[in-house]
């Protein structure tokens, strides 16, 4: 079988490694419309359980993704000139996404792939020698236009602006500021040494208040970084490493597909579901979704469509949870002005509970109030469940 991936992002390479290591096809080709080392992209985030579930599947390329990784567990939220802390329980693991694709890009080529930059396909027309085609092209996927998938997209009410500084953020960290014309916020988190992602986030009266709808992104980045000072403390912020004006201001889009594969073109990653960047899935799900498609074509040698179906409803059925997740999470800042009265500690529990199912139903201050008794409900829980018979001791009864 030869195989074609349409898209050098975490998807498409992670992808063609597991194809070339397990033998899935003679011939697997990476296409990527980006030149090469092009920095595109900031940082990438992944929990402990990924990392494990990537060292069962390629052991070399998780070492290195490992080595590589910029670590943080603490967490704060900075409101009104007071810092909320608290221990997330779990080492985050964060990576630069120029280094994750310069990574995945050497061990494709160590294993055979053949990835080609600076090459666009917009189509399946231009793969005719393809069996297979991976739709790893992200978002704006030309080839999921292409075909014939039910795609939905929903674009949030919202704006946000993805940018990075070189200050080395220790902590993830949510700062909030009050203007003249509404609250603004960043999320920050470090990627390596030297550099941090800086995602600046605001309703979309709050965007045009501030001249943002109007504004050049260079005039854009000096506003941000004045706005931002006492959390920049003097670091610049910029669009990419090698491109610092190379930034825009964005609705989320919320992609949705009813199939996943359509003929012998198949889905991964961006072009085939989104999750809004608050609940941090975006890389873990295209990473999961790259598994899934070799381990379901290995499952079923020679039956290509019988591996596509297969896999389609195993992806569209594990998404689930982390899609409601992300759909609460997306809700919450959206609906911001709940909360905003809140006192900082108050505002810093709901910010972290905003998954929550019951966060935009109740009265946030209910909530918090009910959060607070959740440790007393799980000692007495534990004092009411019934204790487990010694084993040992029920033996030596039925002994004797």
């Amino acid at each position: 079988m030869k195989i074609a991936c349409v898209g050098a992002g975490p998807a498409g390479l992670y992808f063609a490694v597991l194809a070339k290591q397990h033998n899935i096809a003679t011939e697997v080709t990476v296409y990527e419309r980006n030149q090469e080392k092009s920095g595109y992209g900031w940082g990438v985030t992944f929990g402990p359980e990924l990392l494990q579930e990537l060292y069962r599947n390629d052991q070399e390329s998780a070492r290195e993704i490992d080595d590589a990784a910029f670590r943080w567990r603490d967490q704060f939220v900075d409101i009104r000139g007071e810092r909320v802390t608290y221990d997330g329980g779990v080492d985050v693991y964060n990576l630069n996404r120029p280094r994750l694709v310069e990574i995945l890009t050497a061990r494709a080529r160590k294993l055979g792939v053949t990835v080609r930059f600076d090459e666009e396909i917009t189509s399946p027309g231009q793969l005719p020698g393809a069996d297979l085609i991976v739709a790893a092209d992200g978002v704006n996927s030309q080839l999921r236009q292409a075909g014939d998938f039910g795609t939905q997209i929903a674009h949030s009410q919202d704006r946000y602006i993805w940018l990075g500084t070189d200050k080395p953020f220790r902590a993830f960290a949510y700062h909030f500021l009050e203007t003249e014309h509404g609250w603004i916020w960043a999320s920050s988190y470090g990627v390596e040494a030297g550099l941090s992602t800086f995602v600046v986030h605001c309703a979309e009266p709050t965007w045009a208040g501030l001249g943002f709808d109007t504004m050049p992104i260079p005039d854009c980045l000096e506003v941000l970084s004045d706005m931002f000072k006492e959390q920049l403390e003097g670091h610049r912020l910029m669009g990419q490493v090698d491109d610092p004006a190379n930034a825009r201001w964005q609705h989320f889009r919320t992609v949705t597909n009813e199939r996943w594969h359509d003929g012998n073109v198949v889905l991964a990653g961006d072009a085939a579901h989104t999750t809004h960047f608050s609940s941090g899935q975006g890389s873990t799900l295209a990473l999961e979704d790259a598994i899934a498609l070799a381990a379901n074509l290995e499952r079923h040698p020679g039956e290509l469509g019988t591996a596509l179906t297969a896999y389609d409803r195993q992806r569209q059925a594990e998404i689930v949870h982390g899609q409601r997740q992300a759909r609460l999470s997306a809700r919450w800042f959206a609906e911001i002005s709940r909360y905003l009265d809140l006192e900082p500690r108050q505002f810093a529990t709901l910010v972290h509970a905003r998954r929550s199912a019951l966060v935009p139903v109740l009265p946030p201050r209910v909530y918090y109030q009910l959060h607070k008794l959740r440790p007393a409900a799980k000692a007495i829980r534990r004092r009411l469940r019934p204790a487990r018979p010694d084993t040992a001791a029920v033996t030596m009864a039925e002994r004797r």
